[in-house]
């Protein structure tokens, strides 16, 4: 596995509890912890100078120590409709995406416009979905937690430069945050479970759990151990494939957890937590779109007793997969209907952006090294 080693560590990896024992390990009090965090997650702090409440030998260690943003972001992009993404690069030169998604007001929003942050766990993916421009370039290394929490605030910088200053949150705005971008989360596990608990946790970025969504491929023993993280956030899976060969001949991780082995996992891990589970199914025609696909994948959410979303796939460059057209969509979901299955067609977005994940990203990356 690459192991990226930075020059120095980020405070945005640090719990208040880590924090804590580093500090009492330096003769430091433990309660400067508390007000190093205040300062990162409530004031926005960019540097150590502006820790006015800190001595000057707090100071000097954090400096000594620590930095604080390890990512730079070099471009964001909007789209024509409501998506922008930021391209971030980070110490050792990779680039990862983070992406806004706004619902605008009237469409799925009560009281304006709901933003939601995709952010990205790896640079690339090894996990190889056929559809997928992620892991065309393949898998480098995985993100730290602070590389996580980098594209956090990134964003919510970025959100409150557009509106004008800062906002009273250090979030600015963002109303969820999900783990759908490049990389496959479940094969960090540790990062992001620890990057979770930093935007759950009241010194961190106190962001409700239900809020805060992972997804995975389908890596079912990590499914049963992620049922057990105290953080009662949401969990989607990338379904896919609503039979074996289906979901095989697109998604290479159904080898090692076929829907026998995952099913059940994901089974276990909505018993344990008392939860629905979302199944991320991405329409691809003449692949999983026909209407007994529907019907298959109708089985297995009454069984889950799951939330379906319908996703029509979003077009990549050199790659052979299509959108199925409004009517094979219509089509498909109301198979699902008439079984009763709650579902969400969630139109694609970005399509002018380069909005699928990791392709803003493998076209940036072929520009530097052509």
């Amino acid at each position: 596995m690459a192991v990226f080693k930075p020059e120095k560590e980020s405070l945005y990896a640090e719990t208040l509890d880590s924090l804590t024992a580093k500090l009492t390990e330096q003769g430091l009090p433990s309660f400067r912890a508390g007000q190093i965090m205040d300062w990162l997650y409530r004031k926005g702090a960019k540097d150590f100078d502006s820790m006015s409440n800190l001595p000057l030998s707090v100071r000097k260690w954090l400096a000594d120590s620590f930095c604080i943003m390890p990512a730079q972001m070099v471009l964001a992009k909007a789209a024509g409709d409501v998506t922008e993404k930021l391209l971030l690069e980070l110490e050792d030169g990779s680039y990862i995406e983070t992406v806004i998604l706004r619902a605008p007001e009237g469409d799925e929003a009560e009281d304006g416009a709901r933003q939601t942050l995709c952010v990205s766990s790896q640079v690339g993916c090894a996990y190889g979905c056929k559809f997928c421009a992620s892991g065309l370039d393949g898998w480098k290394r995985n993100l730290l937690a602070s590389e996580i929490i980098a594209q956090v605030m990134t964003a919510a910088a970025h959100i409150a430069e557009q509106r004008g200053g800062e906002q009273a949150r250090t979030l600015s705005g963002i109303d969820n945050i999900v783990f759908m971008g490049m990389g496959e989360p479940l094969a960090n596990f540790d990062n992001v479970v620890r990057a979770v608990e930093i935007l759950h946790a009241q010194w961190g970025l106190g962001l409700g759990a239900r809020r805060i969504t992972i997804s995975t491929s389908g890596i079912a023993p990590q499914i049963l151990k992620l049922a057990e993280v105290p953080v009662q956030f949401r969990l989607a899976v990338s379904l896919h494939g609503a039979t074996n060969e289906v979901r095989g001949a697109i998604m290479p991780v159904n080898k090692a957890y076929p829907l026998e082995v995952l099913v059940p996992a994901i089974k276990k891990f909505a018993q344990t937590r008392g939860r629905m589970v979302t199944l991320e199914y991405i329409l691809i025609e003449d692949v999983n779109d026909a209407l007994s696909h529907a019907a298959a994948l109708a089985d297995i959410t009454r069984e889950l007793h799951a939330h379906v979303n319908l996703i029509p796939y979003n077009p990549v460059p050199n790659l052979p997969w299509k959108r199925p057209n409004y009517r094979r969509q219509k089509a498909f979901a109301e198979v699902l209907s008439r079984a009763k299955v709650s579902f969400t067609i969630r139109r694609q977005k970005g399509d002018d952006i380069d909005a699928a994940c990791g392709q803003l990203r493998l076209r940036m990356e072929k520009e530097r090294t052509a």
